[in-house]
């Protein structure tokens, strides 16, 4: 951590952590090295592949994978660099908590910050992106992450100071994720989202042009100061709706990298072509999970022995091997492996997959007939996997002659605006962590308000398991916290865990920078990427 950065926090190690970006291992199908360039092109452009289309171009509005635009696009006071396992400064300068309770946490800014319309970036508009997000407070929008901040001050033009409710050792954290992208004042609303497919930011990049759903082209941002060193001048990230598509564009050098969204068919077949002309894989650990929400509005979903029961007969090894190829790992608890608190919860608990078990459990609760559940799915936001999964899933749970199974999906514009009515008993969703902590695989998902828009109370967790682990500045130390924390989430079965990725980058072999091009949330730093020149 650098010494002008977060000396407040120097207790913010996590035991034996790592971000996945720095567990990134190389297999080159081509046969040769990643050798960064000597000289330079006149030019460096890139383009990139993903599945991940942004929702909204507000960052107000957002909290899922449309951050993967936001992290080139915009700035925000701290930031996960390449490397790094704490956030560190970017817009600031220095932030640190300035009391002994990790309740008022102060941030100085790098002299001279500007929009990338040459507007000023000063205290002022730190505190009115911030106000803003609240004062608009979207539905299932990233408030749900400022839930222990209090109120913004500032101090002449580089000095902001955040008043928490109460202590929070994860606030840096927070500030880091790019939910609290800083916004242009003279741009962005003060109390509705910003129409239109324009960006104001203060990121590496600038957004030059934009087509919904299709692709994003970047350019230099001239007014850029930060953390971000960029190898290449302009990137364009194009949008699609297959994995085969994608890949397939990558063969045919249309594109030179991909990312979100490789089906698993795709990865086992470039990890067989030993040498594969061109193309190089990218391989890691990962903290992207897969898991069922059930909605305690609907008559059966409501009901823990059919919660129970369902979590009885689920069977994570089929679906990690039959239908993901082994590219991903059978999951048994929300937080995953790799982080302090992960545990086993839903093995220890149901252990292998029972028909019997589930049928007594059934029986005791006098439910004798097949239980009907409707499950829903997102067609294009998770992988062209997703649809065999839940396939597989109905399967099982019909095999086992307990339950009647009906399979829905839409699109994700219209299946994230079902969730947020309330709309499906049983539905899939996946997580990107925020920040890599055994909190962010928790917290965002418990409370009467929650990025699921699915009510869920537990008075446990959100007035003592997460406010005595938030006064723990040496998050390694609060394993027994997150434990807890699961087991409660074990006995309630609303949420349902089912597996665990890995990370994978497939790029042209004229492409280096990919093992660094990913933070611990998963985020790619298209910055990182350049197109060699020597070998």
């Amino acid at each position: 951590m650098a010494a002008a950065g977060l000396r407040g926090l120097a207790g913010l190690s996590r035991r034996g952590l790592r971000p996945a970006a720095g567990l990134l291992s190389i297999s080159l199908l081509a046969g040769c090295g990643i050798i960064s360039s000597d000289g330079e092109d006149e030019e460096q452009q890139i383009t990139v592949g993903t599945m991940s289309a942004p929702s909204t171009l507000d960052p107000a509005a957002a909290w899922d994978s449309s951050w993967e635009l936001y992290r080139n696009v915009f700035q925000t006071l701290l930031s996960f660099p390449t490397g790094a396992a704490e956030p560190e400064p970017d817009a600031a300068e220095s932030c640190k908590f300035t009391d002994a309770t990790n309740t008022v946490f102060t941030c100085e800014l790098r002299e001279g910050l500007k929009f990338s319309d040459g507007h000023d970036l000063d205290a002022k508009a730190v505190k009115y992106t911030f106000d803003r997000m609240r004062r608009i407070d979207v539905k299932g929008g990233p408030m749900g992450l400022l839930g222990s901040l209090d109120r913004v001050e500032t101090k002449g033009e580089r000095t902001v100071t955040f008043r928490l409710k109460k202590s929070d050792a994860t606030f840096p954290f927070v500030l880091s994720t790019p939910a609290m992208s800083i916004v242009d004042p003279q741009e962005y609303p003060a109390d509705k989202l910003r129409e239109g497919n324009a960006i104001g930011g203060s990121g590496p990049y600038a957004l030059n042009s934009y087509k919904p759903g299709e692709r994003a082209e970047l350019i230099k941002n001239d007014h850029y100061k930060g953390s971000a060193e960029r190898q290449n001048d302009a990137v364009t990230i194009r949008y699609f709706k297959k994995s085969s598509a994608m890949v397939d564009a990558l063969k045919k050098k249309q594109i030179d990298v991909t990312f979100r969204g490789l089906a698993a068919e795709d990865i086992v077949e470039m990890q067989g072509k030993h040498r594969r002309e061109g193309i190089q894989l990218v391989e890691g650990a990962g903290t992207e999970i897969r898991y069922l929400v059930f909605n305690p509005k609907d008559p059966w979903a409501r009901k823990k022995p059919v919660r129970q029961a369902f979590a009885q007969v689920i069977d994570r090894g089929a679906i990690a091997h039959k239908i993901y190829q082994d590219t991903v790992e059978p999951l048994y608890s929300m937080v995953p492996q790799g982080l302090a608190g992960h545990g086993t919860g839903f093995f220890d608990d149901y252990g292998d997959p029972s028909t019997a078990k589930a049928k007594q459990i059934l029986q005791e609760a006098g439910i004798t007939a097949p239980v009907p559940l409707t499950l829903w799915y997102t067609t294009d936001r998770y992988g062209s996997a997703t649809a065999p999964e839940f396939a597989e899933i109905k399967r099982q749970l019909e095999a086992s002659g307990l339950f009647k199974i009906t399979l829905k999906s839409r699109p994700w514009t219209e299946f994230d605006a079902g969730t947020k009515k309330g709309e499906y008993p049983v539905f899939g969703r996946g997580w990107f962590p925020d920040f890599p902590d055994a909190e962010n695989f928790i917290a965002p998902f418990i409370g009467e308000k929650n990025v699921l828009n699915t009510p869920y109370p537990s008075r446990e967790i959100t007035e003592e398991v997460l406010p005595h682990s938030r006064r723990e500045a040496d998050r390694g130390a609060v394993a027994d916290d997150f434990e807890r924390a699961q087991q409660l989430l074990v006995d309630d079965a609303r949420l349902l865990p089912l597996w665990q990725g890995k990370q994978y980058i497939m790029a042209s072999e004229e492409i280096a920078g990919g093992e660094r091009a990913l933070d611990p949330s998963a985020i790619m730093m298209m910055w990182e990427l350049q197109r060699k020149t020597s070998w």
